[in-house]
């Protein structure tokens, strides 16, 4: 074991993205509670949260080339919404019935008037404000991005003139315990609990960024460290799911989501990265990485696609666990890489005139 090379991280970072969407998608297929696999299953969603450390990490190179805030928000916006646009915004135009004399409006209650149909629609379509406004949950991690892109570049730009600012990182930290159990907050915000729990890893990811970009060192002894934190870690999220799923605040596991992220990233990294293979092993490795690269690469096109446009109706055929999840890859990624393609021409036309 050699020493850990945060650089990796960056080295890495498609791959780690490829890996984060392919245990997304298995924890995004259904399976029965009573299944022994139910736990580990549930676990697939840490792969959120390994977006979000990585979305720091980049975000922090980023910022500190140029801290030009104009670029930064136009840059996000190119990156997210040709997708967005395309996959999202069909996904809500085509259930969209004007008409309907029970169309739910976003304040509650139900209307027919026309106008308030399509400025709900709206809404949906330019950064679905049914998420913010009764937690519905289809696409939420990408408003849930746009909004801590929002707030990235001031947090940022403290750290960078301030490193005590890296401390801020407590604060979300907090304000998950103060949403949960503190009753006027939590009846006000407590129903977008998902976003608040996700905010400290992104904050961590954009505080080890320097680190990451220097490729600085840690000792290999501390390999124990991470091993007993990240098995200990995973042990009790799956106990938690497999146990008491539904009997606990979720944030609480969240908290738990943040060391396993952390650690799994590392040793995903040092996977990666293992110098000693040779011959057959070695040419396996870096077919995988190569494959682990695209799909990272393709990410935020396969996140959209893959739930809403192609999973749900292969679960009603009831094929099994296995057989859903691989038609669900092999039918999605093609899909995803077309559309990841044809955003590619749509953002440099439009980089030509902003």
């Amino acid at each position: 074991m050699k020493d850990i090379s945060l650089g990796n991280i960056s080295k890495y970072r498609g791959e780690l993205m490829g890996f984060a969407i392919i245990i997304v998608m298995l924890f995004h297929v259904d399976t029965p509670r009573s299944d022994a696999f139910y736990g580990l299953r549930r676990m697939g969603n840490l792969g959120v949260d390994i977006f979000f450390f990585l979305s720091g990490i980049g975000l922090w190179f980023s910022w500190v080339k140029r801290q030009d805030w104009r670029r930064f928000y136009l840059n996000r916006a190119l990156r997210i919404y040709p997708a967005w646009l395309i996959i999202a915004g069909w996904f809500y135009i085509s259930r969209f019935n004007a008409g309907h004399t029970s169309y739910p409006l976003p304040f509650g209650g139900t209307g027919n008037a026309i106008a308030d149909s399509y400025i709900d629609l709206a809404g949906d379509v330019l950064f679905n404000w049914d998420f913010w406004l009764y937690d519905e949950l289809t696409f939420w991690y990408v408003p849930a991005t746009m909004m801590l892109y929002l707030f990235a570049p001031l947090y940022m730009e403290l750290v960078r003139r301030h490193g005590i600012f890296r401390w801020l990182v407590v604060l979300p930290l907090m304000w998950c315990i103060i949403v949960q159990y503190v009753t006027p907050v939590h009846q006000a915000v407590g129903h977008i609990e998902i976003f608040w729990s996700r905010v400290p890893v992104f904050f961590l990811g954009i505080n080890c960024g320097e680190a990451v970009r220097q490729n600085r060192t840690i000792d290999r002894k501390a390999w124990w460290m991470i091993a007993v934190m990240w098995i200990t870690s995973l042990a009790a999220c799956v106990w938690l799911e497999q146990m008491r799923h539904g009997k606990f605040p979720l944030y609480t596991e969240r908290m738990l989501y943040i060391v396993l992220a952390v650690t799994t990233i590392l040793i995903v990294s040092k996977l990666l990265t293992c110098n000693s293979w040779k011959g057959k092993d070695l040419r396996i490795l870096a077919l995988n990485r190569t494959m682990l690269s695209w799909v990272g690469g393709i990410s935020l096109e396969v996140y959209l696609l893959h739930v809403q446009f192609v999973l749900n109706p292969l679960q009603r055929m009831h094929l099994g666990y296995w057989p859903t999840f691989l038609l669900t890859l092999v039918i999605s990624l093609p899909i995803a890489w077309i559309i990841s393609k044809i955003c590619s021409l749509i953002i440099n036309r439009l980089k030509k005139y902003v």
